[in-house]
């Protein structure tokens, strides 16, 4: 399995950011000392005060980042990030909620989805500190993907037809309990289940892999049935090397 380690990248760089782009949107809730807390380990800081946070603000899109910034499950951060990107496309930390989306579809290895968001941001924030970030990690995911392709070739061809070859990304998490539950889920259910990770932008995802096959059509049947049944937006990757 690949591992993306990009030390250029850290939360540090972030709160630099936002302490340059923060005097554009003096409306919006500063955060700043929040995200520091975090970055300091100090998480639970950062919770405590999200609560009234939200209370009284509960439209702000900087108190949403925050939000997304402390859930523990990748998929319900998405869809804060991305209600910001899509609703408040002026807000301080726009571009930095769709680079954050960028990560986690790059994670789960939605690669093409991934390119979008990279090209999304470019167009809609031409100005953004992120687009010279976008682009190292738009290479490293060109040259990641061809090695992934040419690895899964290569064991085609030296394997026998009877090996699996495909399995489910069915999550990505920071979390490791919650990783672990749906591995759980999956294990109560007789559905053959790993755990696996990457790291992006800083930031390591708990991969949880479900199910093995030979051939990619009965992957794409199963696919159906697990993101029907445990509510996912899984995708059919090559069986991770270890």
């Amino acid at each position: 399995m690949l591992k993306l380690n990009l030390n250029y990248f850290s939360f540090i760089l972030f709160l630099n950011l936002f302490l340059i782009i923060g005097e554009l949107h003096p409306q919006e809730v500063d955060i700043v000392p929040y995200l520091k807390s975090i970055e300091n380990g100090n998480v639970g800081q950062a919770k405590d005060a999200l609560v009234n946070l939200k209370e009284k603000n509960p439209n702000d899109p900087s108190v949403m980042f925050l939000d997304a910034v402390l859930k523990e499950n990748g998929q319900e951060a998405i869809v804060i990030y991305q209600n910001i990107v899509d609703n408040y496309p002026k807000s301080k930390y726009a571009d930095a909620a769709l680079y954050r989306i960028f990560s986690y579809y790059y994670a789960l290895g939605l690669y093409d989805t991934a390119r979008e968001k990279i090209k999304q941001l470019k167009e809609s924030y031409p100005e953004s500190p992120y687009i010279n970030i976008a682009d190292q990690n738009l290479s490293a995911l060109e040259d990641t993907v061809e090695i992934e392709k040419s690895n899964a070739e290569e064991e085609n061809k030296s394997l026998p037809e009877e090996v699996y070859k495909f399995t489910i990304q069915a999550g990505a998490f920071t979390n490791l309990d919650n990783a672990n539950y749906l591995l759980s889920e999956f294990e109560n259910a007789g559905i053959f289940s790993r755990l696996g990770e990457k790291t992006v932008g800083g930031t390591t995802f708990h991969v949880v892999y479900a199910g093995k096959f030979e051939k990619y059509e009965d992957a794409e049947n199963f696919l159906q049935v697990v993101n029907s049944r445990f509510k996912l937006n899984g995708s059919i990757v090559p069986i991770p090397t270890k």
